[in-house]
């Protein structure tokens, strides 16, 4: 079995430091500029236009991702829920512009959720029909621009949560994401499974994974290596999938990241 080949997430700086490693192995790309309001709400047609430059001669499959700061795609808030709807429209408008076939989204459940959600009557299927109401348009556009619009876990505790919300949309435009940071944070500080645990749930609903390290206390966006999540299962476990997740390296320092890749490499768990 050959092993899979490491992408990475970056903003127009990052690639543009990375660029020849990217470029020479058409590595898995995730371009992280446009998850900002202001962004979106401004002139960013020069912002795609470097990148579609630094792109010359890319041929990997290439993503973003999606707006998430100060809002839930479950908000409880009906005009909340309709600004969050045009923010994904701002980022498939990205999407479109760049030839992005993949948009990273956050998931709506929280640590709170895990404990009272079955404690409250019908809140559970609350969520979901929130989250339909705000992602159906932005679903169906997906569906005609050949989109994926992938759930990434941010304080999920029970990880088939996030997947049954996925399948709920009965759309191939809507499939699961694993931060591997946000699920060891997840299992050390809150109870919840180890990371390959997430990786089993998800299942061939996986289409992407960031790949970063952490103590378990907090969300450090460390390279692998750096802190103490068992790589060598994560990527047995990866290793069981036909669905061909991309796996990117979403560290905080961007010019370090291919240390963080490096680790893997000498591990033999990728290239």
């Amino acid at each position: 079995m050959s092993l899979p080949t490491l992408g990475v997430a970056l903003p127009l700086d990052g690639l543009r430091l990375h660029r020849s490693w990217i470029i020479e192995s058409q590595r898995d790309l995730e371009i992280q500029d446009f998850f900002w309001a202001e962004v979106l709400n401004g002139d960013w047609a020069p912002l795609a236009e470097g990148i579609r430059k630094e792109l010359d001669g890319y041929q990997g499959r290439l993503g973003i991702h999606g707006p998430f700061w100060g809002f839930t795609i479950a908000s409880l808030d009906p005009d909340v829920r309709a600004l969050v709807s045009r923010r994904m429209d701002q980022g498939l408008d990205v999407c479109a512009a760049l030839g992005a076939t993949q948009m990273v989204i956050h998931s709506p459940y929280t640590t709170w959720d895990y404990n009272n959600l079955d404690y409250n009557p019908g809140a559970r299927a609350k969520v979901v029909e929130r989250t339909h109401d705000t992602l159906a348009a932005a679903v169906r556009r997906a569906e005609d621009m050949g989109v994926t619009l992938v759930i990434e876990n941010i304080e999920d505790c029970d990880p088939a949560d996030r997947v049954a919300l996925a399948r709920s949309f009965d759309s191939p435009a809507v499939r699961v994401s694993i931060d591997t940071g946000h699920a060891h944070y997840a299992h050390v500080s809150t109870g919840a499974p180890p990371v390959d645990f997430y990786v089993t749930a998800a299942g061939d609903m996986l289409h992407h994974v960031h790949l970063q390290d952490s103590d378990g206390y907090a969300d450090r966006h460390w390279n692998p290596g750096e802190g103490s999540i068992v790589w060598p299962q994560v990527f047995r476990t990866l290793a069981t999938l036909t669905s061909n997740p991309r796996l990117i390296l979403e560290v905080r320092n961007k010019d370090l990241v291919r240390a963080g890749a490096d680790h893997l490499i000498g591990l033999g768990l990728a290239v």
